[in-house]
């Protein structure tokens, strides 16, 4: 008879899951030990749990299939948080399972115990804790179902060390995933979208499945939609398309807040309205036209009333839209978008005395990177220029956290690089991130994954100093950073550096990047082009 973490690791394997995140504790080893031998799936061991989720993050990202993660009770629990908070901001799916003390020790404040729905409460979308073995099946296939039903995020299965090791007599239970579908009133929908002179396509994650890029550029062509991206999601549509109007940012410029304020419909397919996405909560203005379409209900209506809102998946609402009959033409609108959207692309050539601009840097990756080519970013100024200043192109992919958690681009490339080894895989962070999970590089050099590192040292939290120079000039208080010599602890992980000190320095970062193997080039940034003034 099985074990119940047996039951866990077949019923992952027939969902087609075949890679899964750890750090080991021995609060699960039955959970190791179900994975020892498996066929199917291929069990990574990280170095931090934040790390291990990151990675899960990731590579959920890469696949539309939940990403999974190991991680030990109490403290390996509290590390892998970051990866929880980070997959509930993405909309991406993730399974944590954690090593829970033994059921006789449950909520007696034992060795390392933690209450976990008191503990993720209002980040997962779902807590479960197996007191019995015959619970786990049903458990692990609620766990798959809500992780990727309506909006995708991420779900906590506590699991006691010996209800893993007991036999398990219940049989396997399917998974059984809902998705609402459109409402019968597509003509209703088209006929408004026919009739707006001024149309803006917002679209989101429910595009990021396989296929959906190709499908949201294939109707935004035959409706002449004006297509803007959801928060950091750059690489959902080509960049230097003619219908492309840009992403919906930090703060985007005041001449692109004021024409997307002139839009008599916006269109949000697959995403929810955000406080980023809707510019701090003021677009959709009052008066204007909104068509919401996300699968989960619980994001419609509650802040923005739509004249239309759909819980139902947008690729289906596009699939039912998909003959428009005859165009409208709307090609001033288009182009006004378009010219916007351009202007905030170019990059001026400039030496600083404290080092280079990052936005040379990114324009220089969008110009060496691959067709296929993976760009995973920490979160951090540096990361900026990324987002408006690379003209992201069908095939490629771009990974960076909507939630801005630092530590994920490291762990993000490594992830990448193992789930496609043939691409290549460019990696942007900043001296903090590098030394939260940087770590995670060895777990790349220990496959001999050839990850492309770009590390933009500083010596600040650029971010944080940014904004403190904005609201209390001069006086700097817990952003400068005393690193290391960064080149010399690339070294130490076997991989070849790179320095790149002045702008004389980038045709040798270029040669790096397009070369085959690892690299780490340690860029010598320049604060003095991000700061105010």
């Amino acid at each position: 008879m099985p074990t119940a973490a047996e039951r866990i690791v077949d019923f992952l394997a027939a969902q087609g899951v075949d890679r899964a995140f750890c750090v080991p504790g021995e609060s699960y080893l039955g959970l190791l030990d179900a994975l020892h031998a498996h066929p199917a799936v291929d069990l990574v061991v990280a170095r931090q749990e934040g790390g291990a989720g990151f990675m899960a993050v990731a590579d959920a990202r890469l696949t539309g299939r939940p990403g999974i993660v190991l991680v030990s009770r109490g403290p390996g629990a509290c590390n892998a948080a970051i990866a929880v908070h980070t997959a509930e901001q993405d909309a991406v799916p993730l399974i944590l399972l954690v090593g829970q003390v033994d059921r006789a020790s449950l909520r007696r404040n034992a060795f390392q115990e933690i209450d976990y729905t008191s503990m993720f409460r209002g980040v997962a979308k779902w807590i479960g804790e197996a007191t019995e073995a015959d619970q786990v099946p049903e458990l692990i296939a609620r766990a798959y179902a809500m992780a990727m039903g309506g909006v995708p995020g991420p779900v906590v299965l506590s699991l006691p060390e010996d209800v893993l090791t007991a036999q398990c007599a219940a049989p396997p239970v399917p998974a059984t995933v809902l998705r609402a579908v459109a409402p019968g009133d597509v003509s209703a929908l088209a006929a408004m979208i026919r009739g707006a002179e001024r149309p803006i396509l917002l679209a989101g994650h429910g595009f990021e499945g396989e296929g959906g890029r190709e499908e949201l550029l294939a109707f935004a062509e035959a409706w002449r939609l004006p297509v803007a991206v959801s928060f950091r999601r750059q690489s959902l549509f080509p960049n230097d398309h003619a219908l492309y109007a840009g992403d919906m940012g930090l703060r985007n410029p005041d001449a692109q807040r004021a024409a997307f304020a002139d839009a008599d419909l916006v269109l949000a397919l697959g995403t929810r309205l955000t406080d980023i996405t809707t510019q701090n909560w003021i677009w959709p203005a009052p008066g204007q036209r909104l068509v919401h379409v996300c699968a989960d209900p619980r994001f419609l209506g509650w802040q923005f009333p739509a004249e239309m809102a759909f819980a139902a998946d947008a690729r289906a609402v596009v699939a039912a839209l998909a003959d428009p009959a005859a165009p409208p033409a709307r090609e001033a609108w288009i182009a006004r978008l378009r010219a916007l959207q351009v202007a905030q692309t170019q990059v001026v050539a400039r030496d600083w005395p404290d080092g280079v601009g990052f936005a040379e840097v990114a324009a220089l990756v969008g110009e060496v990177a691959d067709p296929d080519a993976i760009v995973t970013l920490d979160a951090g100024t540096f990361g900026a220029p990324f987002y408006r200043k690379v003209m992201w192109q069908p095939g490629q992919r771009l990974l960076a956290p909507i939630s801005g958690a630092m530590g994920f681009g490291m762990p993000a490339a490594v992830a990448a690089a193992f789930r496609y080894p043939g691409r290549q895989v460019i990696c942007a962070l900043g001296d903090g991130g590098a030394l939260m999970t940087g770590g995670e590089l060895a777990v790349a050099m220990a496959r001999k994954a050839p990850v492309k590192v770009l590390l933009s040292d500083n010596g600040s939290y650029g971010s944080i100093r940014i904004h403190q120079e904005n609201e209390y000039p001069g006086r700097v208080s817990g952003t400068d950073l005393g690193n290391p010599d960064f080149g010399v602890w690339a070294s130490a992980f076997g991989v070849p550096v790179l320095r790149v000190e002045t702008r004389a320095d980038f045709p040798a970062l270029a040669a790096g990047l397009k070369a085959p193997g690892p690299l780490v080039a340690v860029v010598r940034t320049s604060l003095r082009a991000v700061l105010p003034g």
